[in-house]
């Protein structure tokens, strides 16, 4: 109860017996706290020095224990004055650490954008911006997005934003309603009030904090190459519309997206586009975030839907049937 005045348990317990029973001497005590004499003596050299004993009067050679009314409130009185020190030593911490952000916050607008060249330093930008949103996160996450690591070192951030009222949006590719780390972690924000939608496929990765500060990658087909931050506002408008572009056009999680009026899924309408327009089995797959073999099983179905005999002939029939 006392350690916080500095007294360990043993000398409080000797510091209580010495003032329930003035009279008792070291052995007395010992026999009396179940304990040996070096003990005792221990506790006597620990109360000694926080000055909780005096030599007594009425039997010289021998120390009584200071009232607690004195002893035990100066150490408290040095206590909260060491409290209100430290608590002077925060503030100006505080104070120092604000003028360092607020230095870093006056070149990032100077300069409008700041580039970070590696996988870590995108991170711990990305930790930063987490710690200081104060009302909106937004993100797209393609299949590059998606590393384990990165998941995991997001939650408690992404956990003290919600609990601060921090709303918190993001879109994954639908392919990755499958992968059970990506499920695992969407259930995981939804249940503390973020919300989740999934698309079959995503321009890019990106992230939004509260529409002043945008994230893109430096290389939108390697975001382990590191990322552009943009700060002016008429682009950062621009790159949140193209998010809430996407939000609406994409499914909650845990829904299935039905079929379109001409009867498509949306990884099979997705993959008609990108097959039109002229790109290979593999460009599709790793748009989609599907298998090759995936791809090329869907590509089949809708040859054999459309009655087309090669790929030229399923761009043709698509637009024919007006599915492009």
């Amino acid at each position: 109860m006392l350690e916080m005045l500095g007294l360990t348990e043993s000398a409080e317990r000797t510091y209580r017996a010495m003032l329930a029973f003035p009279s008792l001497g070291v052995g007395g005590l010992a026999e009396h706290l179940g304990t040996d004499e070096s003990g005792v003596r221990a506790a006597l050299d620990e109360l000694a020095d926080l000055a909780l004993l005096r030599p007594s009067s009425a039997e010289p050679g021998n120390l009584r224990a200071v009232s607690p009314d004195v002893g035990l409130a100066a150490l408290l009185q040095r206590a909260e004055a060491d409290v209100l020190h430290r608590q002077r030593q925060i503030e100006a911490t505080r104070v120092a650490i604000k003028s360092i952000a607020d230095e870093q916050s006056a070149l990032r607008s100077r300069e409008g954008v700041r580039r970070y060249e590696d996988v870590d330093a995108v991170r711990q930008r990305l930790e930063e911006l987490a710690a200081g949103a104060s009302t909106e996160c937004v993100s797209l996450n393609p299949g590059s997005a998606q590393a384990p690591d990165a998941k995991q070192s997001s939650k408690p951030l992404n956990q003290l934003a919600l609990e601060r009222g921090v709303a918190i949006r993001c879109v994954y590719q639908d392919s990755y309603r499958n992968d059970s780390n990506v499920v695992a972690y969407s259930r995981w924000l939804s249940g503390l009030g973020g919300q989740v939608r999934t698309t079959p496929t995503l321009p890019m990765l990106m992230v939004v904090v509260d529409r002043q500060v945008a994230l893109l990658p430096l290389d939108p087909a390697d975001s382990s190459r590191g990322a552009v931050e943009v700060v002016h506002i008429e682009v950062v408008a621009a790159i949140h519309a193209l998010f809430e572009q996407v939000w609406r056009a994409a499914t909650p999680l845990g829904v299935t997206a039905p079929p379109d009026a001409d009867g498509l899924e949306p990884f099979a309408r997705e993959l008609l586009e990108i097959l039109a327009a002229g790109h290979t089995d593999e460009v599709a797959a790793r748009k989609l975030g599907l298998s090759l073999r995936t791809v090329r099983r869907i590509t089949a179905s809708l040859m054999e839907r459309l009655e087309a005999r090669s790929r030229f002939q399923l761009g043709a029939h698509a637009a024919r049937h007006g599915l492009l």
